[in-house]
């Protein structure tokens, strides 16, 4: 069965959309871009046309790769001080000169729509309540749709990014899954892939993943995309898994919608939070 994540999305969406629509105020959420990004771009106007979907306002604010960082900081600080913006994020990847961890932990954790802020992370952790890293939510909340047992499964994670693969340890952990995480330095992958009930794969590495490296009526989820001739991949060869597995996310269509539709609720969560 194909995990259709942009049906799942619209779903959550329109719930959002229901929610907003009875409030006062509107949540808003506030991008910060630094220097040039084509990709970056795409991902920009994606955001604001899902944000404005759903009654939520967007902006995005933008420096270029010359601005000085402290100047950054404070418009960090000065929309933590803002009773109208609810959601504050760095869009990434931004230039070198710039340190990514430190310029995010300058946001105040309530607004940390992307969940990347050390005590966010550390909330998580420790099991208490926070904003979660978009990905990882949507593709947890993906499961929970199709009703995909969690707990006693072995879960295999290859890819260990703070965006996606270190936040889903914790969150299965936390469902009481038993966990292993791979990643580049890891010694014949195909052993762990196949032993893998829930495989999640978020490397960028198109058709990382054979049909001989899973195990049959598992489930896949696939969060890489890679564009190729202007078509889109994802880490797992999907054409050659499709008939093995019992559960799989496409690409596109899987995880990205989902991970948009986590970030709208991320800033409704912490709009409801202020109030």
């Amino acid at each position: 069965m194909i995990l259709d994540g942009k049906y799942v999305s619209s779903l959550i969406k329109e719930e959002i959309k229901a929610e907003v629509a009875l409030l006062s105020t509107k949540p808003k959420i506030v991008d910060i871009q630094i220097g040039d990004n084509d990709a970056s771009e795409v991902y920009i106007k994606n955001k604001e046309k899902a944000s404005m979907s759903v009654g939520i306002e967007f902006e995005c604010v933008r420096f270029s790769k010359d601005t000085k960082e402290s100047i950054i900081i404070d418009k960090i600080h000065e929309l933590n001080n803002d009773s109208k913006v609810n959601g504050i994020l760095i869009q990434s990847p931004i230039p070198s000169n710039f340190n990514f961890n430190k310029l995010v932990n300058e946001i105040d954790y309530r607004k940390d729509v992307d969940g990347l802020t050390n005590i966010n992370i550390g909330r998580l952790v420790n099991k208490e309540e926070s904003l979660i890293s978009c990905t990882p939510m949507g593709i947890i909340k993906l499961l929970e749709y199709y009703k995909i047992e969690v707990f006693s499964k072995h879960v295999v994670i290859v890819g260990r990014s703070n965006l996606v693969g270190k936040p889903l340890i914790q969150l299965f952990l936390n469902m009481d899954a038993t966990v292993t995480i791979c990643h580049s330095k890891t010694d014949d992958l195909k052993k762990y892939t196949k032993e893998a009930d829930i495989l999640v794969v978020a490397v960028g590495k198109k058709h990382l993943i054979k049909k001989d490296m899973v195990k049959e009526n598992s489930t896949i989820i696939d969060v890489g995309i890679n564009k190729e001739n202007d078509v889109l991949y994802g880490d797992v060869d999907f054409e050659g898994v499709k008939d093995i597995v019992k559960y799989i996310t496409p690409v596109p269509g899987g995880v990205g919608p989902m991970t948009v539709a986590m970030l709208l609720f991320n800033t409704l969560k912490s709009y409801k939070s202020f109030r």
